[in-house]
């Protein structure tokens, strides 16, 4: 009995001498990732021109290439002067290239005869996926209801702040979009996400869509599946302009 007790403290003994000895050092390298080697992208000279990897949806000069109306034929919309210009009653125009994740840069302006009040004046919008739309309203000056006036998310998110410029003047959104995600049966586990850059100034932080933007109604938790769709461009039936439009698929 002794023996065996003996025995016992001997191995105690030993597997704590082993438990104590000092870990691995670390070394800087070994926490230095080098490959895959990031990709190189070359930037515009300015903010606001399109990176290396960015696809331009709109040049000034070409609208028919990259876009169509709501039934696939060619947008009638104005192009002249370096711009887009919505011909009311011509309808919506939508990009012939689907997308997910991105990031998209577009310019816009309202009339510079400022015409109308709330909601009449100066209204468009961008929709992303065809669905969520980022509002585009002449808000100088002109008060209308928070979750509907320019920089927010239709009847979803006011904007933090009001940075409308004077009508006439061109102003940009610069916006990152995450798309809804969904689980194997179909249910959806992430709702999409967007940040957005009015002129500059942060006008929505990573804020998440209810749902397909609704007029009249409360927007539903996604009671559809979606995948890559198209950017819609509104005609509300205002002379809205837009211009320099590029994106980068994320």
């Amino acid at each position: 009995m002794k023996i065996q007790i003996l025995a016992f403290l001997l191995l105690f003994a030993a597997v704590t001498v082993v438990a104590q000895e000092e870990p691995m050092e670390m070394k800087h390298e070994m926490t230095e990732v080098w490959d895959p080697e990031v990709a190189v992208v070359t930037p515009g000279e300015t903010t606001a021109d399109a990176p290396s990897d960015a696809i331009v949806l709109f040049d000034g000069v070409d609208l028919e290439n990259e876009w169509t109306n709501g039934d696939g034929e060619q947008p009638g919309w104005i192009v002249a002067d370096g711009c887009a210009t919505v011909k009311k009653g011509t309808g919506i125009i939508k990009t012939k290239r689907v997308f997910n994740d991105f990031q998209l840069h577009i310019e816009w302006r309202t009339p510079a005869e400022a015409t109308g009040k709330s909601q009449g004046r100066g209204n468009s919008g961008i929709f992303l996926q065809e669905r969520y739309e980022l509002q585009v309203l002449d808000n100088y000056e002109n008060r209308t209801y928070r979750n509907g006036q320019a920089g927010s998310f239709y009847k979803q998110h006011p904007p933090l702040v009001n940075v409308c410029k004077k009508p006439g003047v061109w102003q940009t959104y610069d916006i990152i979009y995450t798309a809804p995600r969904y689980n194997n049966d179909g249910t959806f586990f992430t709702p999409p996400t967007a940040t957005v850059l009015q002129n500059g100034v942060l006008v929505q932080n990573n804020v998440k869509m209810r749902g397909p933007t609704e007029f009249i109604g409360i927007p539903e938790y996604f009671v559809e599946k979606h995948g890559p769709a198209s950017l819609v461009l509104q005609d509300h039936g205002n002379p809205v302009s837009y211009r320099n439009i590029w994106i980068r698929e994320l």
